[in-house]
């Protein structure tokens, strides 16, 4: 039985997402204390309970302590079943975080996974759908991870209400890789949305962000599509493609919050990588260190930041993997993550 202190580091809900993930994988069961005891609610919030039911149902999990507002969870993993899943997220907590939660496990299944899950798809504190779907997948595809999403239609905080669905292949050939040259800036979008609202707003968005990135001689393509969704919300979305590497930044908007604002948050945070020689941003810096972990092979990349985030999500993995994972440079600036990692697969077999 692992045990881990859920305050630790930035003691957050990655600390339990990243356990479960790993739990199904290498069927190691475990046992955390002090769940979010660094957030204002502490204990297990609605996104929280159905990620710990979602990786339950894959793997046929024992569990302990699977209550709102609990602090305390044990989780003793059962094989990974593939299959067709559907969870339900009953508040606007983040569908996004629940696809990351199973889709590793799965990924290393014998067969192809279809899940569908309902919730917010655009919500605070955690990556967006679009994130998802221009970022994320792409980038552990090229570790060897094959997940393909697909929205349904969005959901907002605080109703949620949204949809996605996710298929999911058995990975066949894993490799680590190495950038640490982005090379040249082929590419750069922008994607605003204002779903069940006026379009100036969408406009507004995007024009604000195209401003915030002509300061640097840039120009954007940029698009404001019509996007199905459940309830009143709006996002700017903006993607960089380089010869090697990529970036993608959003902001939400918010009741009384002003379109220009939500546009200049987008762009200012894309300037500020585009200043940088990172090759990719700092979110995906952390998201890929759990699948990196998992590829018998050596991963290393720059991030325009060392996080809280990466660094306890590194202290996580390795109370599961024998993975060797260096982060250099100090909390809150620059740095670069080499992973060096093995397959769960041989550590179930051994």
């Amino acid at each position: 039985m692992i045990r881990i202190d859920g305050a630790q580091g930035e003691g957050g809900g990655q600390i339990l997402r990243t356990a479960l993930a790993l739990a199904a994988v290498t069927g190691k069961p475990f046992e955390v204390v002090n769940v979010r005891a660094n957030r204002p609610k502490p204990g297990l919030r609605p996104q929280h309970l159905e990620a710990v039911r979602a990786a339950a149902r894959v793997c046929s999990a024992q569990v302990e302590g699977a209550a709102e507002n609990s602090s305390q969870l044990s989780f003793t993993p059962g094989p990974v079943q593939p299959g067709r899943f559907r969870f339900e997220i009953r508040t606007a907590g983040s569908a996004p975080l629940v696809l990351q939660t199973v889709y590793l496990p799965l990924c290393l299944a014998a067969a192809e996974s279809v899940v569908e899950i309902r919730g917010g798809t655009h919500v605070p504190f955690s990556p967006c759908y679009h994130y998802l779907e221009r970022q994320w997948a792409p980038w552990i595809g090229r570790l060897g991870f094959a997940v393909e999403p697909r929205l349904l239609r969005c959901g907002f905080y605080p109703a949620g209400g949204g949809e996605m669905q996710a298929r999911i292949r058995p990975a066949e050939l894993l490799a680590g890789f190495r950038l640490i040259d982005r090379g040249a800036l082929k590419d750069l979008r922008i994607l605003s949305a204002a779903c069940n609202l006026p379009a100036h707003i969408a406009e507004r968005q995007a024009r604000r962000a195209h401003e915030r990135l002509a300061r640097l001689d840039l120009d954007p393509i940029h698009e404001t599509p019509d996007i199905p969704a459940e309830g009143k919300g709006t996002f700017c979305v903006i993607t960089a493609r380089f010869e090697h590497g990529a970036a993608c930044h959003a902001a939400l908007g918010a009741i009384g919050k002003p379109a220009e604002k939500v546009g200049d948050e987008a762009g200012r945070a894309m300037a500020d990588f585009l200043r940088s020689e990172a090759t990719v941003d700092e979110y995906l810096a952390d998201q890929l260190l759990l699948p990196a972990a998992c590829v018998a092979g050596e991963t290393e990349y720059l991030t325009p930041c060392v996080t809280g985030h990466l660094l306890t999500n590194a202290g996580i993995i390795r109370l599961f993997l024998p993975a060797d994972i260096r982060i250099e440079g100090v909390q809150g600036a620059p740095g670069r993550v080499v992973v060096r990692g093995i397959d769960p697969r041989r550590l179930r077999e051994a």
